[in-house]
């Protein structure tokens, strides 16, 4: 199925400032969800989740010492990507102050869940994705489009040393970046891991280090010493290299459809809450197997207007909140997971292809929408029309 869309270009304002839609617009969607009572808590919801996870750690450790040396264990290490990449799903809810009243008590258990069972840093994280869920897609500003290896603007492509060194072959690497989008998530786990040992060995400010370094050290060097102590070296290698890299894969497949091909915020525009967070988001149409699967992250745009919302009231929310932004004239995007993937594939490409691509990239049509009043209101019309129908 092709995108659902609703047009609304945003708008230059006085300095440089942009915005579509009234500031006080996020209010009214605010009280309605609330009084809808889809802000409340789910104890028993998550207190199943939360029992669950030492079990099917516990279940898995059996299984892994019981099978013993062979390489069927692969199959187990499968299981372990797929258990971890749940638990994360857990801890990010919790760190979100979904699942208890209290802060501390959020804190404290995305504290176990994400060091001590997934052996990701929840100070490392927290910090990180508070910027993210700030000022998504914001130039200069997201973390989540700042990353070493792949470029998401035309001045991130023209300033990657990196790739520059390598000269040609670097070029080109960078203009199909899109053909290894996907390989490189093998190596998101590992990167995981190492970016929280990193940010808790160094000298920047964490809070709770010692407990996050012992947690991180149990988690880490426990495993991997387990691994080894059951299976021979060769297997055991292997064990890890399918852990890591599907867990990696899940984990970057659940969260790269969410921004990625949506229109980039120049660091200096200017955006209400609401337009900021619903443009810059995309949802993911499925059923609640896919729910499931994702943790709730199909539901991007809810999930940022109301980042504390239990995930699986999100699926509740959806319709109230596509209403209110198409009442609204605020652009409300969903699409297939499939064809998430494709749009991301080929933004990436073509941000890395830069003035050779003969097709229109986001981010250039994003920037004449805010420089050019007059582009905006031709674009409108043309949008609309262009817009499938459900």
């Amino acid at each position: 199925m092709a995108a659902r869309i609703v047009a609304a270009p945003i708008v230059a304002g006085p300095a440089g400032a942009t915005h579509t839609g009234e500031a006080g617009d996020y209010g009214v969607l605010a009280a309605s969800i609330k009084s809808s009572g889809l802000m409340r808590r789910r104890y028993g919801y998550y207190w199943t989740r939360l029992i669950a996870v030492p079990v099917a750690t516990i279940a898995a450790i059996a299984a892994f010492i019981l099978i013993g040396d062979t390489w069927w264990q692969l199959i187990v290490a499968a299981a372990f990507a797929f258990i971890f990449t749940q638990i994360a799903f857990l801890g990010h809810d919790a760190a979100h102050r979904q699942i208890f009243r209290s802060g501390r008590w959020n804190d404290w258990t995305s504290l176990v869940v994400g060091d001590l069972f997934v052996g990701m840093s929840y100070g490392w994280w927290q910090h990180k994705h508070t910027r993210h869920h700030a000022n998504p897609n914001r130039e200069g500003v997201d973390p989540d489009i700042d990353l070493p290896v792949v470029v998401f603007t035309p001045a991130q492509a023209s300033t990657r040393r990196p790739l520059m060194l390598f000269g040609g072959a670097g070029r080109w690497v960078m203009g199909h970046q899109g053909w290894f989008f996907f390989p490189i998530l093998l190596l998101e786990g590992l990167s995981l891991h190492a970016s929280s040992v990193r940010r808790v060995l160094s000298r920047e400010p964490v809070k709770r280090r010692p407990v996050e370094l012992a947690f991180l050290s149990v988690r880490i060097i426990g495993f991997v010493a387990l691994v080894f102590w059951v299976l021979s070296p060769g297997i055991a290698a292997a064990f890890l290299g399918v852990q890591l890299g599907l867990f990696g894969v899940y984990m970057g497949m659940s969260f790269a459809p969410n921004h990625k091909g949506m229109p980039i915020v120049p660091h200096d525009a200017r955006l209400d809450f609401l337009s900021r967070q619903v443009l810059t988001s995309r949802d993911i149409r499925g059923s609640r197997t896919l729910d499931f699967l994702m943790g709730g992250l199909n539901y991007q745009i809810e999930h940022h207007l109301f980042p504390s919302m239990p995930s699986i009231h999100l699926r509740r929310a959806a319709p109230v909140i596509r209403a209110f932004c198409t009442e609204h004239g605020v652009g409300y995007t969903e699409t297939g997971l499939g064809e998430s993937y494709a749009i991301v594939l080929r933004y990436i490409n073509r941000v890395g292809l830069g003035e050779k691509d003969p097709f229109a990239c986001p981010l250039l049509e994003q920037r004449a929408a805010i420089t050019d009043p007059a582009w905006s209101a031709a674009a409108a019309p043309a949008a609309a029309a262009d817009t499938p129908r459900p």
